[in-house]
């Protein structure tokens, strides 16, 4: 027993040191890396890593620089999941040029199967990209979020199911992120009571719509007390 205890220890050891070294040549590399803009603020490093599973760097104000804008703002993107993304689709956002070829080349755009005027098959391509997981996994995260985008991965799940709700609300988050690195545009979450109040509104206005195609009126109840 000591033995195997022995051994698992070295392992551990040599895996940490390992880790290390590949941390140290990750942030090599992004240091060699055009910076659009410089971080406002940079993390103490003395605070780092907040976890052993972090980087013994600030991988967030990397990012930030290379990117120019904070894109963990957005609920659901951790800095590791960022970084995945960048990894994989760079920070020129100029090869596809909406944000509807973003989300398509991706994968988590509709792919319908069409012949004769009907329908065959629903679904989005079949794409193997590590952003599009990232970012699956992302939109799963926000199911407890408090936040503006939470609410909507809630209301999508319980309206569409939990697959389709993942793919509709990952590709959300790839157009946010197209937004924000190609324009610059800084994302501000408005919370969850705005969502909700935005989205009561819609569906007032849908339902105004509905009724006067009947020629019918909506009439506000009034609220009973006590």
């Amino acid at each position: 027993m000591l033995f195997v205890l022995e051994q698992s220890l070295e392992l551990y050891d040599l895996y940490v040191l390992k880790i290390a070294v590949c941390d140290q040549r990750i942030e090599r590399h992004l240091k060699t890396m055009t910076a659009k803009t410089e971080p406002e603020r940079s993390s103490d490093p003395a605070a780092l890593p907040a976890s052993k599973q972090e980087p013994r760097f600030s991988l967030k104000d990397h990012l930030c620089r290379i990117t120019g804008v904070d894109l963990t703002k957005v609920a659901g993107l951790q800095v590791q999941t960022v970084q995945t993304i960048i990894s994989e689709v760079g920070v020129d956002m100029s090869r596809w040029k909406t944000e509807k070829q973003f989300a398509s080349w991706l994968g988590l755009c509709p792919d319908n199967r069409i012949s004769g005027g009907k329908i065959l098959k629903s679904g989005t391509r079949q794409v193997v990209n590590r952003a599009a997981t990232a970012l699956r996994l992302a939109a799963w995260s926000l199911i407890r979020s408090q936040s503006a985008l939470g609410a909507n991965f809630r209301r999508l799940r319980s309206k569409l199911g939990a697959p389709k709700a993942i793919t509709a609300m990952a590709h959300k988050l790839a157009r946010l992120i197209y937004r924000m690195m190609k324009f610059g545009n800084e994302y501000v979450d408005k919370g969850m009571a705005a969502y909700e109040s935005k989205y009561r509104q819609h569906q007032m206005k849908w339902l105004s719509k509905q009724a006067a195609s009947l020629n019918l009126q909506l009439v506000p109840v009034p609220e009973v007390t006590g």
